[in-house]
């Protein structure tokens, strides 16, 4: 054997990279379901490393279906019955037609009411879905880098901790009052908690401004305030860029909110 293969070693392995194990989420799943109502942008952080949001959406579905399915049986058919004729009967275009005409249009709402709910869990993932689609495409625009999945988590968990008190809330309030005293539509709609300034007057007389000023409410801005947060982070741009993005969706959401209350006659 020659001195140069006694003094031949076997190459180091391969360095692992610095960054792989802090890319690594410190969190589980069931951990961010807390963490985001009090340290959101650590959440985010964490989410950027690997995003998740199925337990959070799972959790946003039941809560929200079954406010839906409690309220419909505490109001019960009846009232579901006069509050939909009554709506009806402020549509010009219902107003002429004949009674049995008119009967079968407030049996065609009742039947949309009551398997509406059960309908809930798709509407929420579609939504979800497309709502994660524009801020990644709005994040994209602004020289972000996150992907899709990222958007998605953005979605969901900006949603999540405003969705999860309002619902409860709902759920305590839709037991202590009345059913007399609960307008169907708008409840059907806003829920029965409205931390908003349509409190204040009657939304029937105004739709339209009514529909507007719901935008003002507390919970919905905290959910934009966990958005911006969400996208500065996972897409890492400015906050400005971010507040861009989200901006431009709720204002699109309001419009198009402000059309259907001009068309409906309610508020929306």
């Amino acid at each position: 054997m020659t001195e140069d293969n006694q003094n031949w070693e076997a190459p180091p392995p391969p360095e692992t990279p610095p960054n792989l194990e802090a890319e690594q989420p410190e969190m589980s799943e069931f951990g961010t379901l807390a963490s985001i109502f009090f340290e959101p942008g650590r959440t985010f952080e964490d989410l950027r490393k690997q995003p998740r949001f199925i337990f959070a959406m799972l959790i946003i579905i039941i809560l929200t279906t079954t406010f839906a399915v409690l309220f419909q049986q505490r109001m019960g058919e009846e009232r579901y019955r006069r509050a939909f004729t009554e709506m009806l009967d402020k549509n010009p275009q219902v107003q002429s037609l004949p009674p049995e005409q008119k009967k079968a249009q407030v049996d065609l709402q009742l039947k949309i009411s009551q398997y509406g709910a059960f309908a809930i869990p798709i509407l929420i993932l579609i939504v979800s879905f497309i709502g994660a689609l524009i801020y990644w495409l709005g994040a994209k625009a602004m020289g972000g880098t996150m992907g899709y999945m990222h958007g998605v988590a953005v979605w969901v968990y900006s949603s999540f901790p405003p969705t999860v008190v309002t619902v409860l809330a709902n759920l305590v309030v839709l037991f202590l009052k009345s059913p007399d005293e609960v307008d169907i539509i708008t409840a059907g709609q806003r829920g029965l908690v409205n931390a908003n300034p349509t409190m204040f007057f009657d939304g029937k007389a105004m739709p339209v401004l009514s529909t507007i000023l719901s935008s003002l409410d507390v919970f919905a801005i905290w959910g934009l305030i966990l958005a911006a947060i969400g996208l500065r982070i996972l897409g890492r741009i400015s906050s400005g860029a971010a507040w861009g993005v989200v901006l431009m969706l709720t204002l699109v959401g309001i419009t198009l909110r402000v059309v259907f209350a001009l068309i409906s006659g309610n508020p929306s």
